[in-house]
């Protein structure tokens, strides 16, 4: 009995510490990642790409994902193209949201799921902080947003 009530007390720590790994993984199993839901992977990237204060911003950076979802270049989920390596803000999938922030992306992310789109946006794929400008021939800069520079590429 006591041998029972361990093991189950160590099952439910791990557990717990399982949950708080957001997407890491532990004995070479997946946690966080696999388990978050569209609307959360959306959030994270409005949450840590766009300032966490701008509704627009966190508009345009959703606008960005659902782009990138309907390109056949990227993956075609939103965890997908949220969770591709070197793409959005290091930790994107992982870190923990710990400010008001988490619920104005929460309300955005809701908008984009049905379909709001930031108009200014356009096609853009890609983003970059404001105030950097780079003069390749192959971008076009559409919109600043959130701190945020969109561009589209050719």
């Amino acid at each position: 009995m006591r041998n029972t009530i361990k093991a189950v007390l160590q099952a439910a720590a791990l557990a717990v510490v399982a949950s708080s790994l957001g997407g890491c993984s532990l004995f070479g199993i997946s946690f966080g990642t696999a388990q978050l839901s569209p609307k959360e992977c959306l959030m994270r990237a409005m949450y840590f790409e766009s300032n966490r204060s701008s509704a627009e911003g966190m508009l345009a950076v959703g606008t960005v994902v659902m782009n990138r979802v309907n390109d056949p270049r990227y993956p075609k989920s939103i965890c997908g193209v949220v969770g591709q390596k070197n793409q959005f803000a290091q930790g994107v999938m992982t870190k923990r949201m710990t400010d008001s922030g988490a619920v104005l992306a929460s309300q955005m992310a809701d908008q984009v799921l049905n379909g709001a789109r930031h108009p200014g946006v356009r096609s853009a794929q890609h983003f970059h902080t404001a105030g950097l400008r780079f003069p390749y021939n192959n971008m076009h800069y559409v919109l600043e947003a959130g701190g945020n520079e969109f561009y589209e590429k050719y």
